[in-house]
């Protein structure tokens, strides 16, 4: 071959590769204008309107807020972003924060299970793109060929460190403000750096630096959480005149519209009897909770207190034979019951048996803590099948006090307690039950040995002021601790169930159970109205809605501020005690004065 022709040949391949070259260019411009023709032209995804506006916002803006309801497919649209981001913009570094990492987990896993997979969308064009993935309990990570990579942290202080070029947070109101504040927005301190950034040309222009960029997902909250001022000033900016924001909320009309959500199973859901509009409007509508108009309890009073990691279960078999721990000196442990026998029917909502066991544990300032470790609802029971529950859990549970609501239907069940109980599945004796607040109820248990730990209560207006003001002042003077959001319960579940993650989801549902209790405590709380009559208040729940729960917690945090005064004189006396022999003994050592 002449050199001629090789050196034609040469210029030529040079020539093509130029071309090709300026094709890339000219064509990644374009698909970064344009992400959603990207998502169809690459990879055969067609997006809805809706789905191409968040998508060209998101890649155009440095702060988006995106408010979703469920089955709106916000996991997954997330997921699509990150893909098209780390594909057009080589280097890119990618961060999804949760407040759990299998939260977080969620995006990563749609775009190996799905967007990888193609089920009717997705193409090969992606597995040619990512080198490597990873996704298990403690790492979580995908990287493309061209040096992006998207990976999983969670929300918490462990996460301090790590450097990316955008900052995702899903369910955003679940994460710690602080957490936000200190650890994961101090991930963004490293922008992107294309390679053309070190020509002269454009070192040091500010036009063609790269801003980072962040982006909070989530259901709607409360408006007193920290969640609702955040979204006002982006909205503020959004409208303003302050480019590089973006806010939206997706309701679940939309999703119905767009066929992602049947109208039918959302009907469905507004008919369940323990159906609670605050939290449907929340989830599904978008629509922020106001709690401070009205309402006698606030949100944020007994957020506050959602502390505790570890529910105890009544069965030992769920945790690793574990049983119920054993009482600490001075530790009063109290099980409380609202009584309501009669089952929903016909979508009408009938009031539910409330179960709750307070750990009480008293301080050095002779105050009692308490710590609602479990809760329970149950409907439909017999007098004697909710008297034999209430038995067995009080043994269980090594409870010191039972707190009965005995007005109507609960005088059954005191009686049923009153009376010595067997077990027909086990054969166990369960001892009567004596009251010890009430000689008349103390009189109809005919067993006169029986212990006295039962409290009677019978409500009236002045009761009923009582209860509902010391419980307000138990969550707002921080004297009432309660499990943690279900959300975040998998973590300390976890560590005490083997194989938790690996669990049917059935068989998860159990262990969430007392979480998910607590979160419907929350809402039962925060929905109660209230009125002034005379010198009293009176609460009441809204139309359709209850309060058993409510009612529960009060009787069981009333018995143990009067228990509190127990302690409190006990310790009083022991102090006068200690005081005369201290007196005494200074006496003695006194000169004589003759």
């Amino acid at each position: 071959m002449s050199t001629e022709i090789i050196k034609r040949k040469k210029e030529n391949e040079t020539e093509n590769l130029d071309t090709l070259l300026e094709g890339i260019e000219i064509w990644t411009g374009f698909y970064r204008e344009n992400p959603h023709r990207f998502a169809k032209d690459y990879l055969n995804v067609e997006l809805m309107l809706f789905q191409k506006m968040d998508i060209y916002m998101m890649m155009h803006n440095n702060h988006s807020i995106i408010w979703a309801s469920r089955g709106i497919g916000k996991t997954w649209e997330t997921a699509l972003f990150c893909i098209i981001r780390a594909i057009l913009y080589p280097g890119t570094k990618i961060c999804i924060c949760s407040a759990t990492r299998p939260q977080a987990n969620e995006v990563l896993l749609k775009i190996v299970e799905d967007f990888c997979v193609n089920y009717g969308y997705g193409s090969d064009n992606l597995n040619r793109e990512i080198e490597t993935k990873v996704i298990a309990a403690n790492k979580a990570e995908i990287k493309f060929y061209n040096n992006s990579w998207i990976k999983v942290v969670t929300a918490s202080d462990s996460a301090r460190g790590n450097r990316a070029n955008i900052v995702i947070i899903d369910e955003f109101r679940m994460v710690d403000k602080n957490i936000i504040d200190t650890v994961i927005t101090k991930f963004k301190a490293d922008p992107r750096r294309p390679p053309y950034l070190k020509k002269p040309e454009y070192k040091d222009n500010e036009k063609y630096q790269e801003d980072n960029i962040e982006v909070y997902l989530s259901s709607c909250w409360f408006k007193s959480h920290w969640s609702y001022q955040k979204s006002i000033t982006y909205l503020k900016n959004f409208m303003g005149a302050r480019s590089g924001y973006y806010i939206v909320g997706h309701p679940y009309q939309l999703a119905i519209k767009e066929g992602l959500l049947k109208r039918t199973a959302v009907e469905d859901d507004m008919l369940e009897p323990g159906f609670d509009q605050a939290k449907f409007d929340m989830e599904m509508g978008c629509l922020p909770y106001s709690d401070t108009d009205g309402t006698f309890f606030t949100f944020e009073d007994i957020s506050n207190c959602r502390k505790l990691k570890y529910a105890v279960y009544p069965d030992r078999r769920m945790l690793k034979n574990s049983k119920v721990p054993d009482l600490i000196p001075d530790e009063k442990r109290i099980l409380s019951v609202d009584v309501a026998l009669l089952a929903s029917k016909n979508n009408k909502k009938n009031d539910a048996s409330s179960i709750i066991i307070n750990s009480a544990i008293p301080s050095n300032s002779n105050k009692y803590t308490a710590n609602i470790i479990y809760l329970e609802n149950v409907e439909g029971l017999r007098t004697e099948e909710l008297a034999l529950k209430v038995r067995k859990l009080f043994s269980i549970y090594k409870c010191t006090d039972l707190a009965v609501d005995v007005v109507g239907q609960g005088l059954g069940v005191f009686d049923a307690i009153s009376r010595d109980m067997l077990d027909p599945e086990t054969g166990e004796l369960y001892p009567a039950l004596s009251c010890c607040n009430d000689s008349d109820f103390a009189d109809r248990c005919k067993d006169y040995n029986a212990p006295k730990v039962i409290w009677a209560i019978k409500g009236n207006s002045a009761f009923n002021n009582e209860i509902c003001t010391t419980l307000r002042n138990g969550f707002q003077s921080s004297r009432i601790n309660l499990l943690i959001p279900e959300e975040n319960a998998d973590a300390p579940i976890s560590e005490r169930v083997k194989n938790y993650s690996k669990l049917p989801k059935h068989e998860k549902l159990i262990y969430q159970m007392p979480y998910i209790q607590t979160t419907l405590l929350v809402y039962e709380l925060i929905n109660l109205e209230y009125e002034i009559k005379g010198v009293n208040i009176k609460i009441k729940e809204k139309s359709g809605m209850r309060k058993d729960r409510y009612s529960s917690l009060a009787y069981n945090y009333w018995v143990q501020c009067q228990l509190e005064r127990d302690l409190t004189q006990r310790s009083s006396n022991d102090f006068s005690m200690k005081k005369y022999i201290k007196g005494l003994s200074a006496l003695a050592r006194k000169p004589k004065m003759y």
